[in-house]
């Protein structure tokens, strides 16, 4: 990553103030975090920011930054999401070295402290099922707008000596799944609910993918996360702005261990419009097929991101100039595509490629000539240089690109009128041809010689330019156009359907989200590697694929016209 993005975070004054002053006070004498995720799926965009952050604010003063998986859920948990989230991270740009570590690898510390925290008389063995737990907190009210106080489990007075056995026969597996809980005896009249009395760990007759089926109790998170920090001498431990609420138990734990004191800072989330930003709805949408898989193009996965053709470089830029604030808001999509555009404006190699093709014929062409015309690589970037371009007799234009009765304003080809072809030679269209079903199949028209590669004398002005591949060089793809995966800006916001039942976010679905489209492109994208940028020329952005349908495929990265960049432009 850049110095700059190092150095100046945008928006992350609030969290380097808290660190300057933590520093400062002596509270600590160096910077230490972490990035946690659970590897119950694949990381998404809104990850980024939050390991961009940790990250970054450990470089930024001169601290390290550890690499920890929170997998005390193996019903869910897989190494394959491990390896994932590991690619994803070094694929954006973040390397944590040898710092690399698993909650599962704690199990016995924290059944240490579990334990520690019981001798206290400040955990206790309760035998309430989940239901009863939720009634006994209050949380189970019929009113869902009144949670009045708690009541004390008639189980909450066990002497630390039962309590202590207890826990010791939970590990052994002598109860059932659900049988028993480990909570915190808190303050069951807490206006926070999660200080009312929480669960410290369930009993879980579950595989691990790392453990095997060493335990049969799990930890909570609640009770993991702070403590894994306070193993690691975590001092800021960063998260997003839903943990706040739960910053208390954080410390209280943190407390009644006895451990290292981490500090808890929170910021706000990611929220992207027309994006689903849930890695269980993201599963949902994986199970259920509405997508390829993780990395469809469409998901807000990295490995969508990655596969559709965005690069670590525009995700970067784009979590830094959103910045770090500490409420919650929208970003508009289209700002995440104009830092897109403007980084592979400046990489994407330029060439021609024809997506709905429609046969041009110049009458006037000598059939008998070869010819190659000089085309820019990349106008932004004079060192690559130009390419050699085949024209014929025969080419392929977009069908868009013709109309044989054309609307006010419109300047490409119609009968008599003049366009020009890129980097070649001004036409006129004399006619063209329809099949039986009147479906125009060819387009006719003569060429000047006098105007190739730009020369344009004074009787040959014409207002537009049209793009064209040679029909008999040019080489087969396939083209996947992809847009938003859901058409409405917040798609979680659900209505009830027409015919009053309750509706789902997979409603919010665009059923146009991918098109597939048999095309013609220039000769060199037959050689395109997996994952390279090409712009096609008056198009958009587009990515070669991983896979092929005997046949190169093309992802639509993002498209030319660019909202944002106008209106950045304007303030």
């Amino acid at each position: 990553m850049s110095d700059s993005e190092i150095s100046n975070p945008a928006g992350a004054d609030f969290i380097s103030e808290f660190i300057k002053e933590d520093l400062a006070n002596s509270r600590f004498n160096y910077v230490h975090t972490r990035f946690p995720p659970e590897p119950n799926g694949w990381l998404h965009i809104g990850h980024c920011k939050a390991f961009y952050i940790d990250f970054s604010m450990a470089e930024r003063f001169g601290g390290k930054c550890n690499l920890r998986f929170d997998d005390t859920n193996p019903e869910k948990e897989d190494i394959s999401y491990v390896e994932a989230i590991k690619r994803d991270i070094k694929w954006m740009g973040y390397d944590w070295e040898d710092r690399e570590y698993y909650a599962s690898d704690y199990y016995e510390y924290l059944y240490e402290l579990a334990v520690k925290i019981i001798k206290k008389g400040n955990a206790y063995v309760d035998d309430l099922s989940d239901e009863e737990i939720r009634e006994y907190r209050g949380t189970a009210a019929a009113d869902k707008n009144i949670t009045p106080p708690g009541r004390n489990s008639p189980y909450r007075d066990r002497s630390v000596e039962e309590n202590l056995d207890l826990f010791a026969k939970m590990r052994a597996g002598e109860f059932a799944d659900g049988a028993k809980t480990l909570r915190a005896k808190i303050d069951m009249t807490h206006p926070n609910l999660i200080m009312r009395d929480p669960v410290m760990y369930r009993i879980r007759r579950e595989h691990h993918y790392r453990t095997g089926d060493s335990w049969c109790i799990y930890p909570m998170y609640d009770f993991q996360h702070p403590l894994s920090d306070a193993k690691e001498g975590i001092t800021h431990s960063l998260c997003s702005l839903e943990y706040e609420i739960h910053r208390p138990l954080y410390d209280w734990f943190i407390r009644e261990a006895e451990v290292f004191p981490s500090r808890q800072i929170e910021f706000a989330r990611l929220n992207l419009s027309n994006t689903v930003m849930s890695k269980r709805w993201l599963l949902k949408l994986v199970q259920e097929k509405y997508v390829s898989g993780w990395d469809d193009p469409r998901m807000p996965t990295i490995a969508g991101l990655r596969r559709r053709g965005y690069t670590p470089e525009a995700i970067r830029n784009f979590v830094t100039q959103i910045g770090i604030a500490k409420t919650d808001s929208m970003v508009d999509i289209a700002f995440l595509e104009y830092c897109l555009r403007e980084d592979l404006n400046k990489r994407a190699l330029r060439v021609m490629a024809v997506l709905r093709p429609l046969k041009l014929i110049i009458e006037n062409w000598d059939k008998s000539k070869g010819e190659e015309l000089d085309a820019v690589n990349n106008p932004e970037d004079e060192s690559a240089g130009t390419r050699k371009v085949p024209f014929s007799g025969e080419l392929w234009i977009e069908r868009d690109d013709f109309e044989e009765t054309p609307p006010p304003k419109y300047f490409r080809l119609f009968p008599g009128n003049s366009v020009r072809l890129r980097y070649a030679y001004i036409i006129t269209c004399t006619g063209f041809d329809k099949d039986a079903d009147g479906n125009i199949t060819a387009v006719r028209c003569t060429y000047d010689p006098e105007t190739r590669g730009g020369n344009s004398p004074d009787n040959k002005k014409v207002k537009g330019t049209i793009h064209w591949v040679s029909a008999e060089h040019a080489v087969p793809i396939e083209a996947r156009l992809y847009d938003y995966l859901f058409n409405v800006e917040r798609p979680m916001e659900i209505t009830p359907r027409a015919d009053g039942s309750p509706g789902e976010f997979t409603d919010n679905l665009n059923p146009a989200s991918l098109e597939i489209v048999n095309a013609w492109g220039e000769k060199s994208l037959a050689e395109a590697k997996s994952g390279q940028s090409y712009q096609f020329e008056r198009l958009g952005y587009f990515t070669r694929d991983s896979e092929s349908n005997g046949k190169p495929v093309f992802n639509r990265t993002v498209g030319l016209r660019d909202t944002w960049g106008k209106i950045i432009k304007k303030a």
